[in-house]
């Protein structure tokens, strides 16, 4: 990223034209960023920080077959969510801040023996057209405090950049600069990069390939990001009390630390785990 950070962990910022032209030009520039996989129509990248010890991660496709509108709608629709991630524990929103930005929770199962992960973020998005672009990071919000058992991620900055290039063709690049905390190995990084980023992308591919039919069957009118009076309507309005500071945080949730108990082994994982 540039000096400046585009957002910053804990706090609520709503962002600006500017800011989300700042996220484009991340997922388009190459300065830094080393290519780790190139498979078909899927590449990724990785690029060192100084924020956190796990590299940031850039995957970018072409979907041949897919509208860009399809594509975002999978990426924003919460109960569609719930179908085709097999990862996610919980996901819910927890209010919305203004028409193009809201608090959601999100839990992740981990692979044993590693511990699950969790996620308090802001996601801000833009739907520009031909372009559409998704982001969050990491805020604390009194609705979703640490818990027992469950080791509290960061999200730095993390997103989607959606291109149309043709009428069914379709350019997904997703970035990641995020910190999943406990005690990850460098096998286990090395091997999210290269196995689970493309595997992501693959799910989001086949789910597109099943929205329509899905979401004709299930409240086909309600795509609150597209219609922010439904999302203003349903879910609770933001107030600025609830967000906690991260020294708040951390002093409420010393109790609260988790560690991986002993050591993971490379053998204790199979690659249909990630």
């Amino acid at each position: 990223m540039s000096e400046k950070k585009l957002v910053e962990v804990g706090k609520v910022h709503i962002p600006e034209d500017s800011d989300f032209r700042r996220f484009k030009s991340m997922c388009e520039d190459s300065d830094g960023w080393k290519l780790e996989v190139s498979k078909n129509q899927t590449m990724v990248w990785t690029k060192a920080n100084d924020l956190s010890n796990f590299k940031m991660v850039k995957v970018r496709t072409v979907f041949e077959d897919l509208d860009a509108a399809t594509v975002y709608d999978v990426l924003h629709d919460p109960v569609f969510r719930k179908v085709w991630d097999r990862t996610m524990l919980e996901g819910k929103e927890i209010c919305a801040i203004n028409p193009n930005n809201d608090i959601g929770y999100y839990a992740i199962r981990a692979p044993g023996p590693l511990k699950n992960r969790d996620f308090v973020t802001q996601r801000s998005w833009l739907d520009c057209g031909f372009e559409k672009i998704i982001f969050n990071h990491s805020v604390n919000h009194a609705a979703r405090p640490m818990k027992k058992g469950t080791i509290r991620g960061i999200s730095f900055l993390t997103g989607y950049y959606i291109v149309k290039l043709d009428m069914n063709k379709t350019q997904l690049t997703y970035v990641s600069q995020s910190d999943p905390k406990g005690n990850l190995p460098a096998w286990a990084v090395n091997k999210l990069t290269h196995i689970f980023a493309p595997k992501v992308i693959n799910r989001i591919y086949k789910a597109a390939k099943t929205y329509k039919a899905w979401k004709a069957k299930n409240r086909p009118e309600f795509k609150p990001w597209l219609f922010p009076e439904q999302m203003m309507s349903e879910l609770p309005r933001f107030n600025p009390d609830d967000i906690v500071s991260n020294e708040m945080l951390a002093a409420s949730s010393d109790s609260l630390e988790e560690e991986e108990e002993g050591a993971c082994k490379e053998s204790d994982l199979k690659d249909e785990d990630y």
